[in-house]
C-alpha cells in the first residue's frame, strides 16, 4: 500500500470512532477522520459475529484488496476503520472493489472536504 500505514493503537481507533464520520452498507462500515499527516492510517476490524477464524482472515484479505485497488483515489491525510460486518464473507473481491469506488472513496472525499458524507452507500449490492 503506496500512502496508506497500519493503525495499531487502541486510542486511533477510538478516537476514529469518537469523533470519525461513518458511512454504512451491507458489507462495511467505513469510520474515517482527518488525522493532519502526509498518509493515510488503515485499520481493519473483523469481529466473531463475522464467523470463524477462516471467515474472519477471508474478510481481512478482501478489504485489505479493495482498498489496495481504490488507494490511489482516496485523499491523503485520513485515519480509516473499516468495519467488517457478517455479509462480507459471501461476496467477491470486485464486488466490494466496485463499492469503495463507487460509495466508500466519494464518501472519503467530503469527509475529508468537511462535509457529512451522503447516506447513498446504503444501497446494496
Amino acid at each position: 500500500m503506496l500512502y496508506t500505514e497500519i493503525m495499531t493503537q487502541n486510542k486511533d481507533f477510538q478516537l476514529c470512532y469518537r469523533k470519525g464520520k461513518s458511512v454504512v452498507s451491507q458489507n462495511v462500515i467505513l469510520y474515517a477522520r482527518i488525522n493532519h499527516l502526509p498518509v493515510n492510517r488503515l485499520g481493519i476490524i473483523t469481529s466473531k459475529k463475522t464467523g470463524n477464524a477462516v471467515c474472519r482472515s477471508r474478510a481481512r484479505r478482501l478489504i485489505r484488496q479493495a482498498w489496495r485497488e481504490n488507494e490511489l483515489l482516496a485523499p491523503v491525510g485520513l485515519d480509516i476503520v473499516i468495519v467488517a460486518r457478517t455479509h462480507i464473507t459471501e461476496i467477491k473481491s470486485d464486488v466490494l472493489s466496485r463499492y469503495f469506488r463507487k460509495y466508500g472513496i466519494p464518501a472519503l472525499h467530503q469527509i475529508y472536504q468537511g462535509g457529512t458524507p451522503q447516506p447513498k452507500g446504503v444501497k446494496k449490492l
